[in-house]
């Protein structure tokens, strides 16, 4: 019984550099924007300067920002898969044993999106490329806390660039490994 709780207890492989990912995405300005809620999945990878990987579903709605009332339209649902650079150290916080980091990464996206009443010129389905530097604050092996801000490129039918804010909370699968 005992042998049967340890083999329970251990983190899977597939735990031991992963995290899950949760915030909002949404574009800004004037007119129909999206906004949406991001779940995800992210684990650390090497890949040049690439030092995470994650795969984002994202669902939300077109929003008219010049509505007061009743300005939400149709239904949106996005597939990502990003690029992270790792995390360059601005401040630690906290003492040794509780501490907090303060630092800035550059994220890339790619994201393939569908949309129900869609107002913009691209059509469903249509396509986005974002480029997003980011600030990050939380525990370096646990829960963070990030802010994104950059441009994203629209393609479909038509190209437009907007920008793009994103806020996103990671918490590492398994407490025993470091956060990706």
């Amino acid at each position: 019984m005992s042998a049967a709780l340890v083999a329970l207890s251990t983190p899977l492989g597939a735990q031991r550099r992963g995290a899950w990912t949760v915030g909002f995405a949404g574009t800004l300005g004037g007119g129909w924007q999206v906004e949406a809620a991001d779940v995800g999945y992210a684990r650390a990878v090497r890949a040049g300067p690439m030092r995470v990987a994650s795969l984002t579903a994202r669902l939300g709605s077109f929003v008219d920002e010049g509505a007061i009332l009743g300005g939400a339209r149709g239904f949106v649902f996005g597939l990502t898969l990003g690029g992270h650079t790792g995390l360059l150290p601005l401040a630690d916080l906290g003492t040794e044993t509780s501490k907090s980091e303060v630092g800035v990464d550059l994220t890339v996206e790619g994201t393939a999106y569908l949309g129900a009443r869609s107002p913009f010129p691209q059509g469903s389905p249509w396509g986005a490329l974002t480029v997003l530097p980011g600030l990050k604050f939380g525990d370096p092996d646990g829960v963070q806390f990030g802010l994104l801000l950059g441009p994203t490129l629209f393609f479909g039918q038509a190209s437009d660039v907007r920008p793009f804010l994103g806020i996103r909370f990671e918490a590492p699968l398994a407490r025993r490994e470091p956060h990706p």
